[in-house]
């Protein structure tokens, strides 16, 4: 697909960039199939096609009304489209760059723009939203039920290992899941730990950037990119082997830092090293000898939701599931695995409707073969499912730590 640039978008990264990724597309429908708004709407402009040819209009007539933001804004950015794609259409980073140009082209309301400003400021400091999710917490008894079910139950902690291990591996804590599902990362390290590897965190570091990033805040994301890589580089010169994404939202995201931070003279090499060392945590277990671990797992009936920043965004979409048989845990038949649960980030809370419709078709898919519990690999998707879900909804390596406790 050929794209004439418009004059002001003539020798600027963003219209060559963007011309370029769509000139990849040959418009042969087949992301429609696999696009969850499409589905929902069946709205050619709520697909990867309609809205690229959007995106087309906008670079080549310099103008673009509400009407595209309104169609972008749906845009889950769960790449499935990515992976159905016969011509390799790299459409998440289009998508990206279609909504940083749609910013100027078209200036949202003041309240849309405070909404979005607050959700960037708010869920990238872990402080903050700290504050916040434990003021919910201590009102939640007196809250309506559909404000209540969004407010996460304190969680109760047991203590991590002290003993020092020679292999050491940096972790993302995260901004959400550290205050929201403290007991993944406390469950990582004390599997990881069996396994005679630390789990190191880096004060310094902070939020992976995706909130910035995917709301079109790109200068803000590249800098939380940037922080992060200072803080984590002294690390990786001292020995650290990898960086390891429990939540593969994060995870997808540092796997795009060296593509994102190319251009940047100071970073580019470091943000390329980073991408090439991040590995989602069920990759390094599924590296390790874990015979080691002599687990026992429960009888319970489990099924695997596998998120789409580790389906599509990192190429793993049986990686749980494999593991997990690995370890010989009883896990279900599920179906639709491709398509997104709505959560995607601050999806959840820009497209309501959209994203509650989303979820009602994930669960259903997940419970088709009556499972006890439904494991998933990213905190967005665990707190989003968990709404509604009438079974409990975790992160899977909590299941292996248990598993190991009772073996110990």
């Amino acid at each position: 697909m050929h794209v004439e640039l418009h004059p002001k978008y003539q020798q600027t990264r963003e219209g060559e960039q963007a011309a370029k990724l769509i000139s990849a597309c040959v418009h042969c429908g087949f992301c429609l199939a696999t696009c969850p708004t499409y589905i929902d709407s069946r709205d050619e402009r709520d697909s990867p096609r309609g809205r690229i040819y959007l995106i087309k209009n906008l670079l080549e007539s310099g103008e673009a009304t509400a009407q595209t933001h309104t169609h972008l804004d749906r845009c889950l950015s769960c790449r499935s489209c990515e992976t159905t794609c016969p011509s390799g259409m790299q459409y998440g980073a289009l998508a990206d760059l279609g909504r940083e140009l749609m910013e100027e082209a078209a200036p949202r309301p003041p309240v849309s723009r405070g909404f979005r400003w607050l959700l960037r400021n708010v869920l990238t400091r872990p402080q903050v939203f700290g504050t916040l999710l434990r003021t919910g917490q201590w009102l939640r008894p007196i809250m309506p039920s559909n404000l209540k079910k969004k407010i996460p139950l304190a969680v109760m902690r047991r203590p991590v290992p002290t003993e020092q291990h020679d292999r050491k591996m940096l972790v993302l804590e995260g901004c959400v899941q550290g205050v929201s599902t403290p007991t993944t990362n406390d469950a990582a390290r004390r599997v990881l730990s069996a396994l005679g590897i630390d789990l190191v965190s880096t004060p310094e570091a902070g939020c992976c950037g995706a909130v910035n990033h995917h709301l079109a805040a790109r200068n803000d994301g590249l800098d939380n990119m940037r922080r992060n890589i200072d803080a984590w580089w002294p690390l990786f010169e001292s020995g650290a082997e990898a960086i390891v994404a429990s939540a593969s939202g994060c995870g997808s995201m540092v796997a795009q830092y060296g593509e994102l931070l190319a251009d940047d003279p100071d970073y580019a090499d470091k943000a390329r090293t980073v991408s090439e060392r991040l590995r989602d945590l069920g990759q390094i277990l599924s590296g390790e000898d874990l015979n080691s671990l002599a687990l026992t797992p429960g009888p319970q009936r489990i099924a695997v939701h596998t998120p789409c920043t580790l389906s599509h965004g990192l190429g793993q979409p049986n990686l749980i599931q494999e593991l997990l048989q690995r370890l010989e845990f009883n896990t279900v038949v599920t179906r639709d695995d491709h398509l997104c649960c709505g959560s995607a980030g601050t999806y959840a809370l820009l497209q309501p409707k959209i994203s509650a419709r989303l979820k009602q078709a994930k669960l259903s898919a997940l419970n088709i073969d009556q499972p006890d519990i439904i494991v998933t690999a990213n905190v967005g998707c665990q707190l989003h499912l968990g709404e509604d879900a009438q079974i409990p909804v975790r992160h899977w390596i909590e299941l292996i730590d248990e598993a190991l406790v009772v073996n110990g």
